[in-house]
């Protein structure tokens, strides 16, 4: 590990001015501390802001859900009020890490984590995410965990967290914090597809601090899900998973939203699936047809053929699971 100056934020100015000097924020540490490690990353300045007043989950004037960057991912998964207006987010943290992880990791720190591509947290492999211009190890090595959705030839990692997958299907806002005051992203421009500059993977400007992300309200009734599809049933990151939430009144579903984790390089929206549903009756056969476009446009590599019949898979058992029908 090389050396590093730490320091503790007393407050969100304190924060926002070593932040703006190039100091990177720490709270629980689960991701950026292993990376030190490992030497993938090396900050010169490390700013804790774990005492910032950013622990708060409230229902907004509107009926939407409000979740304070700090806010541990356990705490966020038990809150009753996660668990009754969107038990998909509760699921999607519960299927994340271990429970020690859950109980240190935050929801700010969880959807800024950086990917598990072995080539990525191998300093000797090319990466153009650690290194730009060093080229992609993956591409032509082994890739079996890597992404079949918004990949190019410059990277085909994909991004690791389950919640941020839940966000994405519930089109999140991610509250920002900065030098130049507050500002608001949308979490699908939020996380950034690789491009040409895989090293830029969010949209935040220098010094900038997550401090909530705010789900939005939905039209009620609706049944949301979350379905993890991994190697192993612990302590495992998704090969392929799906969020689902669904409004249906009057035996039609009026609102469908759809997206899929473990298979682009960032959590992958599914316009296409959520259009098939849109006005139909819940069955059988409607959540068969719709996911046959979970994996429009993928593009699979060497080892990953597998996953686009497996996203299929994935979505039509959650469609089943949410509508209702087995």
């Amino acid at each position: 590990m090389y050396p590093f100056t730490y320091t503790k934020a007393a407050d969100m100015r304190e924060a926002l001015n070593a932040g703006w000097r190039g100091g990177r924020y720490i709270a629980g540490g689960t991701t950026l501390v292993d990376l030190m490690r490992e030497t993938v990353e090396r900050p010169d300045s490390l700013v804790d802001i774990s005492t910032l007043p950013l622990r708060e989950v409230t229902v907004t004037e509107r009926g939407g859900l409000r979740i304070g960057a700090l806010v541990h991912m356990a705490e966020a998964a038990a809150h009753p009020k996660v668990r009754v207006l969107y038990p998909v987010i509760s699921e999607a943290l519960e299927l994340s890490a271990s429970a020690q992880l859950r109980n240190m990791a935050t929801i700010g720190g969880n959807i800024m984590q950086r990917t598990r591509c072995t080539y990525f947290r191998d300093v000797t492999a090319a990466c153009n995410k650690r290194e730009p211009g060093s080229g992609c190890g993956a591409l032509h090595g082994y890739n079996r965990s890597h992404a079949i959705l918004g990949t190019s030839d410059h990277c085909v990692a994909t991004h690791p967290s389950d919640v941020a997958v839940a966000f994405t299907a519930l089109e999140a806002t991610v509250h920002l914090l900065g030098p130049d005051g507050e500002r608001r992203v949308a979490f699908a421009d939020f996380l950034l597809q690789p491009g040409s500059t895989p090293n830029r993977e969010q949209a935040l400007r220098k010094g900038e601090l997550i401090t909530a992300v705010e789900i939005p309200a939905h039209t009620r009734p609706l049944k949301s899900g979350y379905l993890k599809v991994r190697d192993r049933q612990s302590y495992e990151f998704a090969l392929t998973s799906a969020a689902v939430a669904l409004h249906i009144r009057g035996g039609v579903i009026r609102e469908a939203k759809v997206a899929a984790g473990g298979v682009g390089t960032v959590p992958w929206r599914l316009p296409a699936v959520e259009g098939h549903l849109i006005g139909e009756r819940p069955s059988d056969r409607l959540w068969a047809e719709a996911a046959e476009h979970a994996a429009d446009g993928a593009r699979p590599l060497t080892h990953n053929g597998f996953k686009p019949e497996l996203l299929k898979r994935t979505v039509e058992r959650q469609l089943r699971t949410t509508g209702g029908i087995k």
